[in-house]
């Protein structure tokens, strides 16, 4: 939808179906002060504003990450509100904390601006409702939001604050995870006492706040889960995880490869040139998929991926390295090669995915 700041701005579709349900929502308050079908017209102009102002609480996130030196992807507007798609973690509590207090400041400051607007401008009826709705509106955003647990901001004030006082990221990080747990089982307890004593829309009331717990639960578990994979990230090894390979010509047969494969005990195939330098690893997929009846028929050559120059890895290379190297160039498998330049093994991306799972 556009590039403010150079971010690129995306909607999501289930955007369109909130718009239609604010718009419907909204409208009877609209109609008391002008006549349909214009009533509808501004309805949905208030759905596309207190979106707007969603947009202007993730630019805050995003502008003051990219002031620190963090990647942003994208901002993302989607059916609970937004996200900005920030590439990399803050290095230090005190920017984790400005980041994330970004956004809230930015949409408590728009509160405070329709309020005084609200004070100090004339305005026609109108207008005035849609200027206390938006600041309503902005005001429970940026107070919800500081709610103390994750995926909210309140959760990253929150992470901030623990590593400052632990000195530890991953700690902080699960507390503050939990803390998120707690907050959308309270927001499903109060929702369904609301609705208890609510009238003819408790349903509604019901329906969104699970729908709200249930983001916030899910936010929470992942974040969890990913401090956990972050333990993991300086304990990998791509020695570690590498099968045995055998190499074989370009134009051996199929059942021949996985004849040497087998009698060597190794789990890869790599194919070399004339020279005997390696030009490309056999897909493990592919050899699967291919009937043991005409593997005899079959090149190996034919189900082989050539070996792109970031698909050749050191068998040293550990940790945070591996990591952005797989995330550079994805494959399904990587050679992995000595100092010498001679074949170690190949290290298949599937095995290093379940290191990752077990977390």
């Amino acid at each position: 939808m556009g590039r403010p700041f150079g971010i690129p701005i995306y909607v999501s579709p289930t955007w369109f179906i909130v718009a239609i349900v604010i718009t419907v929502m909204f409208e009877p308050q609209v109609a008391q002060h002008v006549q349909r079908p214009v009533s509808y017209l501004v309805a949905l102009t208030y759905a596309v504003l207190l979106y707007a102002s969603v947009l202007v609480h993730e630019i805050g996130h995003s502008v003051v990450a990219r002031c620190f030196g963090l990647p942003v992807r994208a901002i993302t507007l989607h059916i609970l509100g937004g996200v900005s798609e920030i590439e990399e973690e803050p290095r230090t509590p005190g920017r984790e904390f400005l980041v994330a207090a970004a956004g809230p400041v930015l949409s408590l400051g728009l509160a405070v601006g329709g309020y005084a607007a609200l004070l100090l401008v004339p305005m026609p009826d109108v207008t005035v409702l849609l200027i206390e709705a938006l600041t309503l509106a902005n005001l429970i955003v940026g107070v919800f939001n500081l709610l103390p647990g994750l995926p909210l901001d309140g959760g990253r004030l929150v992470r901030a604050a623990v590593w400052k006082i632990t000195g530890r990221q991953r700690t902080a990080t699960v507390a503050a995870g939990w803390a998120g747990r707690v907050v959308a089982v309270t927001v499903l307890i109060l929702g369904a006492a609301l609705s208890a004593t609510g009238g003819g829309e408790r349903w509604l009331t019901v329906i969104w706040a699970a729908l709200v717990a249930s983001f916030i639960w899910v936010g929470a578990g992942e974040a969890i889960r990913v401090a956990r994979i972050r333990d993991r990230i300086p304990l990998l090894n791509a020695r570690a995880l590498a099968r045995r390979a055998v190499s074989v010509a370009q134009d051996t047969p199929l059942a021949e490869a996985v004849r040497r494969a087998q009698e060597a005990g190794a789990g890869a195939i790599v194919v070399v040139g004339r020279d005997d330098d390696p030009v490309g690893i056999v897909s493990e997929t592919a050899v699967i998929a291919t009937p043991e009846h005409r593997r005899p028929w079959v090149d190996t050559a034919s189900l082989t991926r050539t070996l792109d120059p970031g698909m050749i890895l050191s068998a040293d290379i550990t940790g945070e390295d591996l990591v952005a190297a797989v995330n550079r160039v994805p494959a399904s498998e990587y050679l992995l090669v000595e100092p010498t330049g001679e074949m170690y093994g190949v290290l298949v991306a599937q095995d290093l995915a379940k290191t990752f799972a077990r977390a």
